[in-house]
């Protein structure tokens, strides 16, 4: 399970694909249907999208997948984080701040935790559709069409007509956002040589503040030390790479920003990393530009729908939810259709089952991967099947059931001579009420005091740090240190 695994040889895209065109989903039923009211003006937003520039390139998106192959081998682990439902007002600098930074402290501890590489995926920069249960929802006693995310529609009342400008917008609004968190990168906003706060002081259990302080103070005399004995000859600590993501689901905008682009060279120098000899495709293949890494939603991975057409053509790393509903022969279905050549850490295997579900389908799904002999990355989602409405009807999640799916899937994989690649969480760096415990002891009656999510609730910026620490301490040993 751990061992290496070479690459399997083919040298063009298309001796796999030669059925396949971007346009190609249009040939297949579609769940989450998108219909503009007149046609030809979203023809033209989609032809605007067509000669905009990548907003991605090649060299990363194979970068990324050279990182994920290490992810799929055990080899580093994979945090993915962000909104659930990004909106064009959070393309400001406090906003992506707070986002980069709560990612690379998260990230700090789940290093020292695991002692390995982390991954860090963002999803950001992109995030702004949503699918949702029923085209209608009540507001106010009336029938209106539902919100479904800034690129299509707007979340007030009176802006909820579907309107194809918004690709547009949605297309710059990305790109805003990902220059500033390239600029920020590379202006040191990632120098972990800077003093990091860590504020625990709100952490109410001396116990477990103690536990955490400690880890803290491991973490900061290392680098201190690393600083020291000069360790940072080549400036590893100055900078991070941090990959945007997004669920593919509007597939007019994926199709227009999908490009066909020469494959980056075979070995080059200035990736690290990368092994003597390894084997990247010669010549073309069809990159989805929008994002690094794109993921399926469990409404729509349906193996002879639209979203898997589209999916199984583009050389991006990809994600797919795995549910209840997922059934073993789907599962491996989806994996040959998408992955054909067996690529390691190509694909992505996103599960969310619930709290009452994780111990009963996650075996299952492991034994079907490893006998279908793919080696794929496997990341827990403990967010999405732990959701529930409150007595007054507030949508929230327990942190607890977050945390008992998250140890679950840890312990499980151990149990099945597997393991746990990452995370994905849907989190914001800001100081919001959306979940329902962690230290801060947050109870039903406090979700009105910052209830901003306008889809699904979030881990607030402590909540996800101390899911961190719980996960890292889980991974050093019972006593966390």
């Amino acid at each position: 399970m751990n061992g290496e695994h070479e690459e399997p040889h083919g040298s063009q895209n298309g001796e796999v694909h030669q059925d396949w065109r971007p346009s190609s989903w249009k040939t297949k039923p579609i769940k989450q249907p998108v219909v503009y009211e007149d046609p030809n003006v979203a023809g033209k937003a989609l032809a605007q999208l067509q000669r905009l520039p990548p907003l991605v390139t090649p060299y990363e998106i194979w970068k990324l997948r050279r990182s994920l192959r290490d992810v799929a081998l055990g080899k580093a682990f994979l945090l993915q984080g962000g909104d659930c439902a990004e909106l064009f007002d959070y393309c400001h600098d406090n906003a992506i701040d707070s986002k980069i930074k709560l990612l690379l402290q998260m990230s700090l501890v789940l290093i020292w935790g695991g002692n390995k590489p982390v991954v860090r995926i963002a999803r950001m920069a992109g995030q702004y559709a949503k699918p949702r249960s029923s085209p209608m929802e009540t507001v106010d006693g009336k029938q209106i069409p539902s919100f479904r995310g800034d690129i299509l529609n707007g979340y007030p009342p009176d802006q909820r007509t579907i309107d194809p400008n918004r690709l547009v917008q949605a297309y710059f609004h990305s790109a805003a956002t990902l220059n500033y968190v390239r600029a920020q990168i590379s202006s040191g906003i990632a120098d972990l040589h800077n003093p990091l706060e860590w504020e625990l002081g709100h952490v109410r259990d001396q116990g477990m503040q103690t536990k955490y302080t400690r880890i803290v103070d491991s973490i900061t005399e290392s680098l201190r030390f690393m600083r020291t004995i000069g360790a940072d000859t080549a400036g590893q600590l100055h900078t991070v790479d941090l990959y945007t993501s997004h669920e593919g689901l509007l597939l007019a905008y994926e199709e227009a920003l999908t490009r066909k682009l020469k494959h980056p060279p075979n070995r080059d120098s200035s990736i690290s990393g990368v092994p003597e000899g390894s084997h990247v495709r010669t010549g073309e293949g069809y990159y989805n530009t929008s994002a690094h890494f794109l993921w399926i939603g469990d409404r729509t991975r349906q193996p002879d729908h639209a979203h898997i057409e589209y999916f199984r053509g583009i050389e991006n790393p990809i994600g797919i939810k795995v549910g209840p509903t997922t059934s073993v022969q789907d599962l491996t279905q989806l994996l040959d259709i998408v992955n054909p050549r067996k690529e390691v850490g190509k694909v992505t295997l996103i599960t969310r089952y619930g709290e009452g579900k994780v111990d009963e389908l996650l075996p299952q799904h492991i034994a079907a991967v490893r006998e279908s002999g793919h080696v794929v990355v496997w990341q827990c989602d403990p967010m999405h099947g732990n959701t529930r409405s409150t007595t007054s009807g507030v949508k929230t999640r327990s942190f607890a059931s977050i945390f008992s799916e998250l140890s679950s899937a840890l312990r499980i994989h151990q149990q099945c001579d597997s393991f746990l690649g990452g995370v994905h969480l849907e989190l914001t760096g800001d100081a919001v009420t959306e979940c329902t415990g962690g230290s801060q002891g947050l109870q039903d009656e406090d979700l009105g005091a910052r209830y901003e999510t306008f889809c699904d609730p979030r881990l607030n910026e402590k909540q996800a740090m101390e899911l961190a620490f719980l996960v890292a301490g889980s991974q050093r040993g019972s006593d966390g240190v």
